[in-house]
């Protein structure tokens, strides 16, 4: 490098797309300039050395509900971008709902636009989204700069964003199909759904089957075969999704799909209040087991938080009747991470899941890993440090998960923002839009 660089940050455990070097990463401009050996740093204006603490790239979250605006008091750009750094994300992709009003034509994109400009402390995109009668706002908000469209097969549990019957999913297949875009669906079949027969856990999970989910999976497969279209599966929960989308994806049709944290750490018979309602549910600790190894076979190409927060009086008084929704932006890392330890998988694994198969659904190829090239979104991850949740001391604007109280292993240490250190107090991040193909 002939000038100094603006950073160096060097550690034993930096995780590339290669897996774990001894490095010292440069940073230019906000983008790494270059990995050289730890021992040979460059020259640079500022240094890091992390020793033995690991250094990841930052993470990718492309499934989180900010809520603002008309819900800001659930969440907002600020509290959520701030907990987003603090986790060890640098990059969200917002959802098209609860905002009021939902992201469903170029007007309301340009609404949300406003809400969070100034306001971000990590990089965000937006995703819009498909409801009946909008078909002809999908190719504008594709241009506009969404990353893909979000639609619900069953009620979306608002008002604003109601669900696409089997007529308006293939109608939007086949118009977002007409110019590349993406299909990601809520998918659980409106016909399997019943309502809880009582204020029990037990009562609310046997109301959302497991075949439910795999129903409209199916319904989702055969749609975007039929058409050619690029579909994504939200939050799978099911371990009977898993063989359908394995064959789908065996049979080239264009369809991946994700899950989450709570799905792969969570289980059904440790469930203790509504905080750990959410939909789908958390089902059971078998079920849980095959969602790791549907992630380990590359069925399910990563994790991401579905971060649905509410204000706490949503979330009472029984299963039946609180809001479905976990709060975890924040807590993905060490969630994950515990439970990767303790399964025997290695940072690599975690990184591939929560960055790098984020980032490749997103179409975001400067983020999501430690390479020349890349943003310098950089995190200082202490993967031996232990914590005990405290929900109170996050910087969520609401202190609801089930995580309270829970030890976990794994604590960000610092976040860095292309090259830039998150001090969640100034607003650095970008907006972003999808990289066009090629460039």
């Amino acid at each position: 490098m002939r000038e100094p660089a603006d950073l160096v940050v060097r550690s034993r455990r930096a995780v590339t797309p290669e897996g774990e070097r001894a490095l010292a990463v440069a940073v230019r401009g906000g983008a790494i300039a270059a990995l050289r050996p730890y021992d040979d740093p460059p020259p640079a204006r500022e240094t890091a050395d992390l020793g033995d603490i690991a250094l990841l790239p930052g993470l990718v979250d492309t499934h989180v509900h900010v809520n603002e605006p008309g819900r800001t008091h659930w969440e907002g750009f600020d509290s959520a971008t701030r907990a987003a750094a603090a986790g060890g994300v640098t990059t969200i992709v917002d959802m098209p709902l609860n905002s009021l009003p939902p992201t469903v034509n170029v007007a309301a994109l340009e609404i949300k636009r406003k809400a969070a400009r100034g306001r971000v402390h990590v990089d965000t995109g937006f995703w819009g989204g498909a409801i009946p009668g909008n078909v002809a706002d999908l190719r504008p908000l594709h241009e506009a700069g969404v990353f893909g469209v979000k639609c619900f097969l069953s009620p979306s549990g608002v008002d604003e964003f109601p669900a696409l019957d089997r007529a308006g999913l293939r109608e939007a297949l086949t118009e977002l199909a007409s110019f590349g875009g993406l299909l990601i669906v809520h998918a659980e079949d409106p016909d399997s759904l019943t309502d809880p027969t009582g204020p029990t856990y037990q009562e609310f999970l046997g109301s959302r089957t497991q075949d439910a989910e795999r129903r409209a999976v199916e319904q989702v497969i055969e749609l975007a075969a039929g058409t050619g279209a690029r579909a994504h599966i939200v939050h799978v929960s099911a371990a009977a999704c898993i063989e359908p989308l394995r064959q789908a994806q065996r049979d080239g049709v264009r369809i991946s799909a994700e899950t989450c944290p709570h799905y792969l750490t969570l289980a059904a018979e440790e469930v203790t209040g509504p905080a750990y309602k959410c939909c789908p549910p958390v089902r059971e600790a078998p079920n849980r087991d095959a969602l790791w190894q549907a992630l380990a076979d590359g069925v399910l190409m990563g994790i991401v938080s579905d971060h649905s927060p509410s204000t706490p009086d949503l979330k009472v008084p029984d299963f039946a009747a609180a809001w479905g929704g976990i709060s975890s932006l924040q807590l993905g890392l060490p969630v994950v991470w515990t439970a990767a330890l303790a399964r025997g998988y290695g940072l690599s694994d975690v990184v591939r899941w929560m960055a790098q198969g984020p980032a490749a659904l997103a179409g975001l190829p400067y983020k999501g890993g430690l390479r020349v090239g890349a943003d310098a979104d950089l995190v200082a991850f202490d993967p031996a440090a232990e914590f005990t949740v405290d929900v109170a001391s996050l910087h969520h604007r609401n202190p609801v998960s089930p995580y309270d109280g829970k030890t976990l292993t794994g604590a960000v240490r610092t976040t860095w923002l292309r090259g830039v250190p998150v001090d969640y107090v100034t607003p650095n991040g970008r907006f972003l839009t999808p990289k066009p193909a090629g460039e």
